[in-house]
């Protein structure tokens, strides 16, 4: 059994490397080459990545692609995504291609709003800590001016601070729930900067409140952070057409198709099981420009879902109806997004994809994101109501089989030949490849 390991982080990259190689491997040396064949012969790039994060060995790559022609309030656009999937990218600008000449999509936000909260204990009644807040509020936002003054200058900062009683939830339980606004940044560091200094100020100000007891005075601060879950920080992107134009294969009934999309849509409204699944097709799309552009998908991932839950089940993202011969897809979407600050300001292919999209405001960048998964969506439930999803996305996983079984170029182009029209599986195109070999 492999010992643990103390000072690992004080080790330089390569004493890293020896180390899980010699402790973990059968044949170290292989492991080594491994690891160190996808190190950038850039030394300053490679330096750069080290230190995004701890105790780097190497990069760990992800196809990068971009999806062309995607009309978004009449301006046009080449999305970047980063995503491994396959078929995503090419869904997305099939899609693309699909409503740009129906017209394109329409993309608007809806609020900026984002939070953060101190959770709190108090031990006395909450009349008492409502009148000891409603003093000293104006002290939360003198307290933070060297924090804000710069992103008041560009039109954000501290929207409000509210007093919140969750008692009845847990004894003793209280919050100070902030709204922000953060403009084109993400706002993470500046949200929890002010909200640590909240607490500070919450606790020396009940210290010396003298209409508090010595207990009432001894407040808890549990915990100060904003929060991923973005309600107010929404927007909606949708895409509209006549009925009769919803086909472009003349053995698909568009009004039928139209009809069909509805109804899968409206299924995901109602069934769990098939709408965690569909928001995950959401998500393939909209987590792929947030990599690309340098964004949390994880944070955009949590606070999605929450907000499909919100009604207390989990429901669609997107929303589908015809209405006067006119069918309309549309979704509204939590993003908090930024696109000054962190990565973006250091990764060169986030500074590449962000140059791409026209240098976007962290609006315009919500717009795209939120477009590129409605565009997505529109894509899975297309082949799901029609051709099945397996025919496309196997068209484009095929290659990743062949490659997993190392076929060469001769190979290939007799298996891709093969199953032009033929229905494709895993088991399907390993068996017809090792025909080829015997």
């Amino acid at each position: 059994m492999t010992q643990n390991i103390k000072g690992f982080s004080k080790l330089t990259k390569e004493e890293k490397i020896e180390w899980i190689a010699s402790a973990y491997f059968v044949n170290p040396k292989e492991a080594k080459q491994i690891v160190t064949q996808y190190w950038n012969s850039n030394e300053a790039l490679q330096k750069l990545h080290d230190e995004f994060i701890e105790n780097t060995i190497t990069n760990f790559y992800l196809p990068y692609g971009v999806a062309p022609n995607f009309s978004i309030n009449g301006k046009s656009y080449t999305i970047p995504m980063a995503i491994e999937e396959s078929s995503v990218v090419a869904a997305a600008a099939k899609a693309a291609k699909f409503w740009g000449e129906r017209g394109g999509f329409k993309a608007r936000v809806i609020n900026t709003e984002k939070i953060g909260q101190v959770h709190f204990l108090f031990q006395g009644a909450f009349e008492k800590l409502e009148t000891f807040f409603n003093t000293i509020k104006p002290q939360f936002f003198a307290a933070t001016e060297n924090a804000t003054k710069n992103m008041q200058k560009r039109g954000g900062g501290i929207l409000d601070i509210q007093l919140k009683n969750k008692t009845h939830e847990l004894p003793n339980y209280y919050q100070l729930h902030a709204t922000f606004n953060t403009k084109d940044s993400m706002g993470a560091n500046f949200i929890n900067t002010c909200l640590e200094q909240f607490a500070k100020t919450l606790e020396n100000e009940a210290h010396d409140y003298e209409a508090f007891t010595e207990t009432e005075k001894n407040i808890q601060v549990i915990m100060s952070i904003l929060s991923n879950y973005v309600p107010n920080c929404v927007v909606r992107a949708e895409v509209s057409c006549p009925v009769d134009q919803m086909s472009e294969d003349a053995n698909i009934n568009p009004r039928e198709f139209a009809e069909k999309f509805v109804t899968a849509v409206n299924i995901a409204e109602i069934e769990p099981y098939r709408a965690v699944t569909h928001n995950k097709g959401i998500m393939n799309g909209i987590d792929a420009v947030v990599l690309a552009t340098g964004n949390d998908f994880r944070a955009v991932e949590a606070g999605v879902h929450a907000y499909a839950s919100q009604s207390g089940q989990y429901r669609s993202l997107s929303h589908a109806k015809i209405e006067n011969d006119i069918f309309t897809f549309w979704i509204e979407v939590p993003l908090a997004l930024g696109t000054i600050g962190g990565l973006t300001s250091l990764h060169p292919l986030v500074k590449f994809s962000l140059e791409m999209l026209g240098n976007p405001s962290a609006e315009e960048l919500m717009q795209i994101v939120a477009v590129t998964g409605l565009a997505q969506n529109f894509a899975a439930v297309r082949s799901l109501t029609t051709t099945g999803i397996q025919q496309g996305h196997m068209k484009m996983h095929i290659n990743n089989i062949l490659n997993q079984h190392q076929a060469t170029k001769e190979e290939k182009i007799k298996v891709l030949d093969y199953f032009k029209n033929t229905t494709i599986s895993h088991s399907l195109v390993v068996d017809y490849l090792e025909s080829l070999r015997h």
